[in-house]
């Protein structure tokens, strides 16, 4: 058993709207894995990382990460930082994975920056800029698909990543 559709990208790209829509549109269930850590774990993410630290959360979410790609047929959306693991991303070799991709000035129409984002909580804009310098070759790294997001309806992001995919709604 393997997700029909793995969704990556930044915080706040829409990847939880996207892969519900994803789903429904496939006729298949929707799993996120900030939603299986939080629901295990008895806490947000954000008090997680205040509590313990960054490794530790890093830590759960990998195994997260690995029930759920063994677990889940369906739409599944991962955390920002999941693709940071190398184990991961060999895990998410041979899968379906689109990167959700956006600008800065996108990530702060849609999230302001200044929601319980815990890696943004100094300088949210500096902060999201070194994230993505960061991360964003690890997505394409990862990703059979990109897909733009800046400026379009998740209806249209949706219909882009099954369209790049070629899957057929249900």
């Amino acid at each position: 058993m393997s997700p029909l559709i793995v969704l990556v990208g930044p915080m706040g790209v829409g990847k939880s709207t996207v892969g519900q829509l994803l789903a429904e549109r496939l006729g298949t269930g929707y799993r996120d894995t900030d939603d299986d850590i939080v629901a295990a774990q008895g806490r947000t993410i954000a008090e997680i990382f205040v509590e313990e630290g960054e490794s530790a959360f890093r830590a759960i979410e990998k195994q997260a990460v690995r029930e759920a790609l063994a677990g889940h047929d369906g739409v599944l959306a991962l955390g920002g930082g999941a693709i940071l693991d190398p184990d991961t991303r060999a895990l998410l070799a041979g899968q379906r994975v689109v990167y959700l991709s956006m600008d800065v000035e996108e990530a702060v129409k849609r999230t302001g920056l200044n929601a319980a984002r815990p890696l943004l909580a100094i300088n949210p804009r500096k902060q999201w800029r070194e994230l993505m310098e960061a991360r964003r070759h690890l997505y394409e790294e990862v990703a059979t698909a990109v897909v733009a997001t800046d400026g379009r309806t998740p209806e249209e992001v949706t219909r882009i990543a099954l369209d790049a995919l070629e899957l057929k709604e249900a």
